[in-house]
């Protein structure tokens, strides 16, 4: 894990919005293939399989956008590469236990720890940018 410690702050958010944005595509991929598999043109045609892969993708496009931007805004204020790394990397994986554990129409845990982790990130991120705006940083 040493190169994940020598990552700079602005190569952590880049690692960790990378790794968003390519779930993003692999997830609207997800509902393309289940649009066509289903000769679906506009909305979900009362297909559960596509309901749910659209769903899945919209739940994720609602979070990972503000994350992003909480990354970006965080690097640019000068956090430590490890701050990112944490708030990027419990995003990352909230948002990834979250999407598959929505695989099943069923409750399950996975779902549950995955918005946990989702929220706890975005709390943390939005309380350290808050932080930020009344005590600004050495250089800002």
């Amino acid at each position: 894990m040493a190169l994940l410690t020598d990552m700079t702050a602005a190569q952590a958010a880049a690692l960790w919005s990378g790794l968003m944005v390519l779930l993003m595509v692999f997830l609207a991929s997800r509902v393309i293939m289940t649009r066509r598999a289903n000769r679906v043109l506009l909305g979900d045609g009362g297909n559960a399989e596509l309901s749910l892969a659209s769903r899945i993708f919209g739940n994720a496009s609602e979070y990972i956008p503000a994350g992003i931007g909480a990354l970006a805004l965080l690097t640019l204020l000068g956090m430590p590469g490890p701050a990112i790394h944490v708030v990027g990397g419990m995003l990352f994986l909230g948002r990834l236990i979250h999407a598959f554990s929505l695989s099943n129409r069923k409750p399950t845990i996975g779902r549950v720890i995955g918005m946990t982790l989702t929220l706890f990130a975005l709390f943390g991120a939005g309380g350290m940018l808050v932080v930020h705006a009344f005590i600004g940083t050495p250089h800002g």
